[in-house]
């Protein structure tokens, strides 16, 4: 899974003394003196530490330099991007050299020496990441609300199917997408990392569902898409029995609430990262898993980049690999991509397309390292993924 966006809360843990007993007092002193001699460290040798220092002087001298390097080429990934935009933007054509045409500097020096007089850091355990169990718990808290989960998988399929349809995806951008997010046999509520049964898997982003949603995915959706959801669930609930509307109308009250906190911050991106980690954006998040409003909030996420390339007057329909890019590296990255020339595609880095932390954390797009291998990469995953089970229920779920 490739990949796609955090508040951090500060924690202060008041310790309260209190009065000890003097037989206690001098227990612990004489433990602590224990200890203490048991954890002392030897003494570092004058040889060590002058070895230490001309090897932090050779790692500093070596790193400086690949930092520099690194500094300099992805900024000059950033002014050709916005030199790109700009051209664009004044329907002018663009040239190859509108892109870098080198691969990123890659640290291929010593490792950073270890100061032997310093004491061993602890490993910091891996940071937690919120699970399903976490955004149900927080749409119960913060809403009331528990999702209308689907009795079967192939419910959910149906119901998406449907909304996908109806949206103007078609079967092959639908279920090849689905093929590469979510393995081929991914569930409605599949998370990143725990796509397989394995001991010890964890979660590793919020990506969640068939296109792998991030929870700001779902509160930007919320945010910009939330009058349009509301308009298609008031009027299915119009047509429903008195029992089923009035469930319905409850889900949509949620929802009008959820708007109403999406759109408390200004339409941007980091603005919805900061609520998507706030109980109420996780309870957000969890409407991915309801099956009235889950099948919009995946499908939005596709549709937003077939409607961008269409305002940007691109004609064809987008290949599933093509959509995929714009998935992967956002709208107006992707789109770079798919208006590219043939014969440009083997010449292109596929950094260009990234933010520098956002390569140095996409092994594939690495690997892949020119524009041509990361789309044909691409189209090879979904060619073996669509073959598995779930795909296939899915493909035969749409309509024809």
């Amino acid at each position: 899974m490739l990949a796609r966006r955090r508040i951090r809360i500060a924690v202060m843990t008041i310790v309260v003394m209190m009065p000890l007993s003097a037989a206690w007092l001098t227990w612990a002193a004489a433990a602590g003196n224990v200890a203490g001699a048991q954890s002392t460290k030897p003494a570092i040798s004058a040889a060590a530490m002058a070895e230490y220092r001309r090897a932090l002087e050779k790692y500093n001298e070596i790193h400086g330099a690949y930092m520099a390097a690194a500094s300099a080429y992805w900024s000059a990934i950033a002014d050709k991007r916005k030199t790109r935009f700009a051209k664009r933007a004044r329907n002018e054509p663009l040239v190859i050299d509108d892109y870098v045409l080198t691969q990123p500097p890659v640290y291929t020096g010593p490792p950073k020496p270890v100061d032997p007089s310093a004491p061993k850091a602890e490993t910091p355990p891996p940071p937690s990441v919120p699970v399903v169990a976490d955004f149900l718990n927080a749409a119960m808290q913060e809403y009331k609300f528990a999702p209308r989960r689907p009795q079967t998988e192939i419910a959910f399929k149906r119901a998406y199917a449907q909304v996908a349809a109806a949206a103007g995806l078609a079967k092959e951008q639908a279920v090849r997408i689905y093929g590469f997010e979510a393995s081929g046999n991914g569930a409605y509520d599949v998370q990143a990392g725990l796509e397989y049964n394995k001991p010890g898997a964890r979660a590793i982003t919020t990506a969640l569902g068939y296109n792998q949603l991030l929870a700001a995915n779902s509160v930007e959706l919320m945010a910009e898409s939330g009058g349009k959801f509301l308009a298609i669930l008031e009027a299915e609930a119009r047509g429903l029995p008195d029992a089923q509307k009035a469930a319905l109308e409850r889900t949509i009250a949620v929802v009008r609430a959820m708007i109403a906190f999406a759109r408390s911050v200004p339409d941007d991106w980091g603005q919805h990262e900061l609520l998507a980690n706030a109980p109420k954006g996780l309870a957000i998040h969890a409407m991915n898993l309801d099956l009235d409003v889950g099948p919009l909030l995946q499908t939005q996420k596709l549709l937003d980049s077939i409607v961008f390339a269409r305002k940007k007057g691109y004609g064809p329909a987008l290949r599933a690999a093509e959509l995929e890019m714009m998935n992967l590296t956002g709208d107006g990255n992707g789109f770079d991509m798919v208006l590219m020339p043939e014969g440009w595609r083997s010449q292109v880095p596929t950094a260009n397309f990234f933010q520098r932390s956002g390569y140095g954390h996409n092994p594939v797009a690495q690997r892949n390292n020119v524009v041509v291998t990361l789309i044909a990469a691409t189209d090879a995953v979904m060619d073996g993924e669509i073959k598995k089970q779930g795909a296939k229920d899915l493909a035969a779920l749409f309509p024809n």
